[in-house]
């Protein structure tokens, strides 16, 4: 794996700027992959490895940058939680790791450099700093990656009986001998409105 100052200029080109997001998103991603012996997760180990990542925020492109996890390569899950925390889960040994954000590193990071005003700077150069203990929590986790969200997955192409298009990986439901895509199944949930 490359050195932490390495990762994080990757993860500046990367995300467009670095901020205190982008330096936790390294090192948490960093430990995940520690904590799970996988060595160089873009590398030779990049196939054993599936991210489940909790908030849409900068920590999420950095990383991104360390473990090679991309959502195009069906390797990075997201959920919307709003959290800065993400799981790592080795599919080759079936191990995972949560690893979150402890919301006393802030604070920490005041105490640490009060001299420094600005929230983000302050809080970038402390979290370099800090252990990861007084940075993160752990807990190791269980995670049933189900084989249609594995990385590789070829499943049916089915076209939705209403709006005539493609779906993938299973994403239909049939209803009254129809097949549909969730937008039509439910179009009072979509997250846009034909105009």
């Amino acid at each position: 794996m490359d050195t932490f100052d390495d990762l994080l200029k990757q993860a500046e080109i990367a995300h467009g700027h670095l901020c205190a997001g982008q330096i936790l998103g390294v090192r948490m991603a960093m430990l995940g992959c520690a904590r799970l012996g996988i060595e160089e997760p873009r590398g030779t180990d990049r196939k054993r490895l599936v991210t489940f990542v909790e908030i849409d925020r900068c920590a999420t492109d950095a990383i991104g940058v360390v473990t090679g996890c991309r959502l195009g390569k069906r390797a990075l899950k997201f959920r919307d939680w709003g959290k800065m925390a993400a799981t790592f889960i080795d599919l080759a040994s079936g191990r995972a790791i949560r690893i979150s954000a402890k919301e006393s590193s802030k604070a920490l990071a005041r105490e640490m450099y009060p001299e420094i005003e600005n929230k983000n700077q302050h809080q970038m150069r402390a979290y370099r700093e800090m252990s990861d203990s007084d940075l993160f929590d752990e807990q190791w986790v269980r995670v049933t990656v189900e084989p249609n969200e594995m990385p590789g997955y070829k499943g049916e192409r089915i076209a939705c009986d209403i709006c005539g298009e493609g779906i993938n990986y299973d994403r239909f439901i049939r209803r009254d001998g129809k097949t549909l895509c969730l937008s039509c199944a439910a179009p009072e949930e979509r997250y846009y409105q034909p105009v």
